[in-house]
């Protein structure tokens, strides 16, 4: 397979506040032109815009191209698990959803120390196991967000594990908190492959500082800021695929264009990455990556990532505009961060470990 994977989690919306509206049209091209390129893997997940990725798997892929075309690769929300009925229950949900048949690819979902437990507990990587048995899934892996003492200790004790999807990037490679590097390390120490997910951080690297984009366009004018981030997880050792989360038919043709006949970065390259991550680093205020993970469930409906968007927006640019825009999102009816009950959810759900409740504090203080 080519190296690029199309992420069905931020598909390009007729309403950009309501990820369950998806623009079919536009989403139709981009897959057809994925394609027609060559291009076969597809990732979605149960949660993806609340539930409707996995049904455009159906309406976009399994209605209008053979099965045998592509791959696709969904998987068992591991922090929806309650009893071992919602096992059964889910995996033949997400199979009448996609019409898929089977998965080429089926992961646990953000397996961490905490979902690992649950996982464990309610047998699922046993259940897992046994879909594989009847063919209904072809390779088995899990995604992961937490230290690689976690992940080494998984992979030791699930050596059945065909692969390991991680957040890779280069902002993140040395970040004590995600571990890219220290990760990327413990899955090739037990020789797994990887599928790499956030290369681009949710869209923070393909709009970078001045300074930092000025230092790419020097060693390579044509190359686009955010292919820097793609051709970066894509040259490491033992990475199968990078996954894209792409909003609309520019970020594909670009991303498309470079993926065809890829090419490894060269260390002069990586070199001024590492310069640009210093730079970068600098300038964001919250880690975000947009994944929505947060918003689930929030019993006061606030738009958690919008507002951190406009929050780095505002630490880079001190623009008085991005008041109105929080604003604008409150008399939509989305809830202030000032009412945030600090009940948790989001914290529990994140998977990038933030502080989201001192966090929304900040935000209310700034544009409130």
């Amino acid at each position: 397979m080519k190296k690029l994977g199309f992420g069905l989690m931020r598909l390009p919306l007729l309403k950009a506040d309501d990820p369950s509206q998806i623009d079919k049209k536009q989403t139709f091209s981009m897959i057809d032109q994925f394609l027609e390129a060559g291009f076969t893997y597809f990732d979605t997940a149960y949660m993806y815009h609340n539930g409707q990725s996995e049904r455009m798997v159906k309406e976009a892929l399994i209605a209008r191209h053979p099965r045998g075309q592509y791959t696709i690769a969904s998987k068992m929300p591991t922090m929806s698990l309650q009893k071992a009925e919602d096992l059964e229950r889910i995996f033949s949900e997400q199979l009448e959803r996609t019409g898929a048949g089977y998965f080429d690819y089926y992961l646990m979902h953000a397996l961490d120390e905490k979902h690992y437990a649950t996982a464990q507990r309610l047998h699922a990587f046993e259940y897992v196991a046994k879909q594989k048995e009847k063919g209904l899934v072809k390779k088995v892996g899990f995604s992961f967000h937490d230290s690689a003492a976690v992940l080494d200790r998984i992979l030791t004790e699930h050596p059945e594990m065909e692969f390991v999807q991680l957040q890779i990037n280069y902002l993140d490679w040395e970040d004590a908190r995600v571990q890219s590097r220290l990760c990327h390390e413990a899955t090739v120490r037990h020789g797994k492959q990887i599928i790499v997910m956030e290369p681009v951080k949710g869209g923070a690297l393909a709009k970078v500082p001045p300074q930092a984009e000025e230092l790419l366009r020097a060693m390579h004018p044509d190359w686009s800021v955010a292919s820097w981030a793609v051709r970066y997880a894509a040259s490491l050792p033992n990475v199968m695929m990078v996954l894209s989360g792409m909003s609309d038919l520019a970020q594909l043709e670009d991303n498309m264009g470079f993926m065809r006949d890829f090419v490894p970065l060269g260390a002069g390259e990586v070199s001024v990455l590492k310069r640009a991550a210093d730079i970068i680093r600098g300038e964001i205020a919250i880690p975000c990556t947009a994944c929505r993970y947060c918003t689930e469930g929030c019993p006061k409906q606030i738009a958690i990532p919008s507002y951190f968007a406009l929050y780095n927006e505002w630490v880079r640019s001190g623009a008085d505009a991005k008041k109105q825009a929080y604003a604008e999102y409150a008399a939509k009816g989305f809830g202030k961060a000032s009412e945030c009950l600090a009940c948790g959810k989001c914290e529990r759900a994140c998977p990038q470990h933030l502080p989201v409740i001192g966090l929304l504090r900040q935000v209310a203080k700034q544009f409130e």
